[in-house]
């Protein structure tokens, strides 16, 4: 039995949203696999000092799995990298965040510490494995994000209604403010149109969101923080996706709603075009483009083939995300001690 060590934002249990450790441990622990965790601390430092202290002291420890982000938590995933280094023990970087290959820009000497020296780099999109590829990042290996394919009940409609679904932390990087934008301009042709936003607020974007749907005089839904079984549920009663994002990785909420049997469309950044085949299983449109989201929007509602075509192609490429699909990929990288 292969025995890990998982460092990342383990927040879930004490009001945070779910990131990538409490979806890939889990499974990976039905796997077979003993794994150790850090850190569930809220507050910042106290969260570097305890991952830090988990690397120091882990003993019998055949690799270190490392949530690597483009925000401050850059810095959790570069120190915990070093104290692996100097205690010559595995460490993998699994990257998330459309925007992380800027770091290489802005900090290209803490990033070559970081990652030429990683056992593996693990990319769950090709547009991060492109990006690092770019700039002759060694080890790199692709492992996409894993969902149970399972827990999404796939909803197959006739036709689109108007009833859109938008999911993600209200914060400035998500544009929150288009989806309410989009919905004010799609309220014109549609009356009965209906939006329901779902996610915690990080930085005030809620706030102002509400303030933008009062000041338009527009009825939105605003359903705060919800677990996953209960969004999933929730989109029962949707059949319209939207992600208004400026950066974006392989944003998860985004294959669960293609599982799920909703139309996406989404901006055209990051890695979404590596995600959507525009017009096969989704729409893509250019960034904080609110007359082209609503055109596709119009587009979906207007041409119920176009819609049943897309929604089924996405459900087949949400798929290719299953953990029975996913999993022989990290069986392959714990297996292989070259």
């Amino acid at each position: 039995m292969k025995h890990l060590l998982y460092i990342g934002n383990k927040l879930a249990k004490n009001g945070g949203n779910p990131t990538a450790i409490d979806v890939l441990g889990p499974l990976l622990e039905q796997e077979g696999y003993s794994i150790s965790y850090a850190s569930t601390k809220r507050n910042r430092l106290f969260r570097l000092l305890e991952m830090l202290f988990a690397t120091c002291f882990a003993r019998n420890i055949d690799y270190v799995l490392i949530d690597t982000y483009s925000t401050t938590n850059f810095w959790y995933a570069y120190w915990v990298s070093q104290l692996c280094r100097f205690r010559k023990l595995k460490y993998i970087p699994i990257l998330h965040g459309g925007n992380l290959p800027n770091r290489w820009q802005t900090h290209p000497k803490s990033c070559q510490r970081l990652f030429y020296y990683a056992y593996r780099n693990v990319c769950p999109s090709l547009y991060l494995m492109e990006a690092f590829g770019n700039v002759g990042c060694p080890n790199l290996v692709h492992v996409p994000n894993a969902i149970n394919l399972q827990q999404y009940n796939y909803k197959e409609r006739p036709l689109a209604n108007p009833k859109i679904l938008w999911v993600r932390a209200f914060a400035a990087l998500y544009n929150p403010e288009m989806a309410i934008h989009v919905f004010n301009k799609l309220l014109m042709t549609f009356p009965n149109a209906e939006l329901c936003m779902v996610g915690p607020d990080k930085d005030g974007s809620g706030v102002k969101a509400r303030k933008l749907a009062e000041s338009l005089g527009v009825q939105v839904d605003f359903k705060g923080k919800l677990t996953r079984k209960e969004w999933t549920e929730l989109a029962q009663n949707y059949d319209l996706f939207i992600n208004t994002t400026h950066f974006d990785n392989t944003p998860v909420s985004v294959i669960e709603a293609m599982s799920l049997g909703l139309a996406v469309v989404s901006t055209n950044v990051g890695g979404l075009p590596f995600l959507i085949n525009n017009g096969e299983d989704g729409l893509l449109v250019a960034d904080n483009d609110v007359v082209s989201m609503h055109n596709a929007l119009l587009f979906l509602l207007k041409n119920p083939s176009e819609f049943i075509k897309i929604t089924k192609k996405a459900r087949i490429k949400a798929s290719f995300f299953e953990w029975n699909q996913v999993k022989d990929k990290w069986f392959l990288i714990f297996n292989n001690d070259t």
